[in-house]
C-alpha cells in the first residue's frame, strides 16, 4: 500500500466503526468544556466526568467560580490529581475571562493559550469541540497510534500533530482526532494490546512495531 492508500484505509475504517462520535468529556457549553479539559491533564476522562458534576453544581460559569476560593475548588477536584495547579488555574482563568472577555470563552487559539493552565492541546480541544474550528489535539492514544501506523516518527506530540494535519484532510480533523482516541482505547491500547482485534495496525502498521509485538507474544522456551 502507498502512504495515501494507508491514510484512506484508516479514514474509511474509523468512519465505519464510529459513524456517530461520542464526546469523551461531559460538558454543556464552552466554559464547562474548557474546565473539564484542563482537569483531564494526567487523569482519565472517566474520573473527570465523575468530578465535574460536583464542581459544576457549585460553579458552572466564571462568575460563580470566582466566588469559590482556590482551596474550595481544590477540595472538590482533588481526585483528578494535580489539584493545586489545576484549582489555581481554574480560579485565575475565570477571573481573566470576566476581566478580558466579558465572561465568555475566547474563540481563538492565541487567546486561549494565554489563559493560565491552558496549553496548546487544551486550546485545540476547545476550538474543535466547542467552536467547530479545525484542530487536531494529540493525546497519548493519537501519539501512540500515529507511530504504530507509520504516520509519524513519534518524536514528540508537536511533530505528531504536524504529521496528522499534513496527512489527513482538514475537514475531517475534528472527527478523526476523536475517532482515533476511541479506537486507541478500544482496539489498540498501550497495555493488553491484541493485534488480531486491531484491524488498522494489523493491515497497515509499522513493520518494526508488528515484529516487536510478535516477538513479545512468542512463548518462552523452557
Amino acid at each position: 500500500m502507498t502512504k495515501q492508500e494507508k491514510v484512506d484505509f484508516t479514514i474509511k475504517t474509523l468512519q465505519e466503526l464510529y459513524p456517530k462520535i461520542p464526546i469523551p468529556l461531559d460538558h454543556k457549553d464552552p466554559y464547562t468544556l474548557l474546565i473539564a479539559v484542563l482537569m483531564s491533564a494526567q487523569s482519565t476522562d472517566v474520573r473527570v466526568n465523575q468530578i465535574t458534576p460536583l464542581l459544576f453544581d457549585r460553579a458552572d460559569n466564571p462568575y460563580a467560580m470566582i466566588r469559590l476560593s482556590v482551596e474550595e475548588i481544590r477540595d472538590i477536584i482533588r481526585p483528578v490529581g494535580l489539584s493545586p495547579m489545576k484549582s489555581k488555574g481554574i480560579y485565575e482563568l475565570s477571573h481573566i475571562l470576566i476581566e478580558k472577555h466579558n465572561g465568555e470563552v475566547p474563540q481563538s487559539f492565541e487567546a486561549l493559550e494565554e489563559l493560565p493552565a491552558v496549553g496548546h492541546k487544551t486550546a485545540s480541544v476547545v476550538m474543535s469541540q466547542a467552536f467547530g474550528v479545525p484542530a487536531f489535539p494529540v493525546d497519548t492514544h493519537i501519539h501512540r497510534l500515529m507511530y504504530r501506523w507509520g504516520f509519524s516518527n513519534g518524536k514528540n506530540v508537536t511533530q505528531t500533530e504536524k504529521d496528522a494535519k499534513r496527512l489527513f484532510p482538514k475537514e475531517l480533523w475534528n472527527d478523526l482526532h476523536l475517532q482515533i482516541i476511541w479506537y486507541g482505547r478500544e482496539y489498540s491500547p498501550a497495555r493488553g494490546w491484541d493485534l488480531d482485534k486491531d484491524i488498522i495496525t494489523k493491515t497497515i502498521g509499522r513493520k518494526t512495531v508488528i515484529a516487536e509485538y510478535h516477538k513479545n507474544k512468542r512463548p518462552i522456551k523452557k
